[in-house]
């Protein structure tokens, strides 16, 4: 299943992030904890540059720590300074201020012996739906941004500032203009960063059930009750089965079984989940 989103938003965000990323001093790059790898933009390498870069592996309350903890170990051993939150938890809020004054520090001390009060400016960047404005949010102890549960709330820029004297540049989540990969497209579709709208979201529930099985075997046995053998279009008939979802004429309804697999993998009722490990081929 090959899957493609890049709207014309997008395309304008990039371009604005690229005049902006000459006001800041350094970017904090959000990644949701189901998929980091996936999240990573490649075209964003040439947007950073040299400029500091904080990555957090956000929504890790979605995933066991055990998981987020192995991606943790995998970016710093990379050198890159890493946290791993979630953007809801109020005490990790202070983890991400702490770090991004630590990477830049350098610039700080020598304003400190210029005896200039230097305000510190970062972007937040990321895929759409990994948690930017939430994570703002967070760091603003309220609501000062607009979030939600879809990609592309955030339509353009928003400065914020905090206390202490540090701003914040909430930018809209920006895809690829093409996927790395067919599975990272499916990566990003499955946690909701690819808008619904434009996937076959039947087609994407069979490419699901397939990585269940294969990774989380018994997942759907214990959710739903239906049975894992046979084609995924045949497990998925049986969830639509067990969850009473049925046309008129008494054939099972797919579509909304499909509706309802992908929203309770990311409303977390399959439990935890974690689609991507720093060991996967890639």
């Amino acid at each position: 299943m090959l899957i493609q989103w890049f709207p014309g938003h997008m395309a304008k965000a990039k371009r604005q992030m690229e005049e902006s990323i000459k006001r800041v001093d350094s970017l904090v790059y959000v990644l949701d904890a189901r998929a980091p790898f996936s999240c990573i933009n490649p075209e964003f390498d040439d947007l950073i540059g040299m400029k500091p870069v904080l990555y957090v592996i956000n929504k890790c309350d979605l995933v066991e720590r055990s998981a987020a903890d192995a991606w943790l170990s995998y970016l710093r051993s990379r050198g890159m300074t890493a946290l791993a939150i979630s953007s809801t938890v109020g005490k990790d809020a202070s983890k991400v201020l702490a770090a991004l004054r630590d990477i830049n520090r350098e610039k700080l001390e020598r304003n400190r012996q210029k005896g200039v009060n230097y305000a510190l400016k970062a972007m937040v960047i990321g895929m759409p739906n990994t948690g930017k404005s939430t994570l703002i949010n967070a760091l603003c102890r309220g609501k000062k941004t607009v979030t939600g549960n879809k990609p592309g709330v955030t339509k353009g820029e928003q400065w914020v500032r905090l206390e202490g004297g540090l701003s914040l540049l909430d930018t809209p989540g920006t895809l690829c203009h093409s996927m790395k990969s067919e599975v990272v497209g499916l990566h990003l579709a499955f946690i909701g960063a690819v808008r619904d709208a434009v996937v076959d979201t039947t087609e994407l529930s069979l490419e699901f059930i397939g990585f269940l099985r294969q990774n989380y075997p018994s997942t759907i046995l214990s959710r739903y009750g239906a049975e894992e053998v046979g084609t995924p279009l045949e497990v998925l008939t049986s969830i639509a089965g067990k969850r009473g979802f049925m046309k008129k004429g008494g054939e099972e309804d797919i579509d909304k079984a499909a509706l309802a697999l992908i929203d309770d993998f990311r409303k977390l009722r399959l439990g935890k989940i974690i689609l991507e490990m720093p060991d996967d081929e890639r």
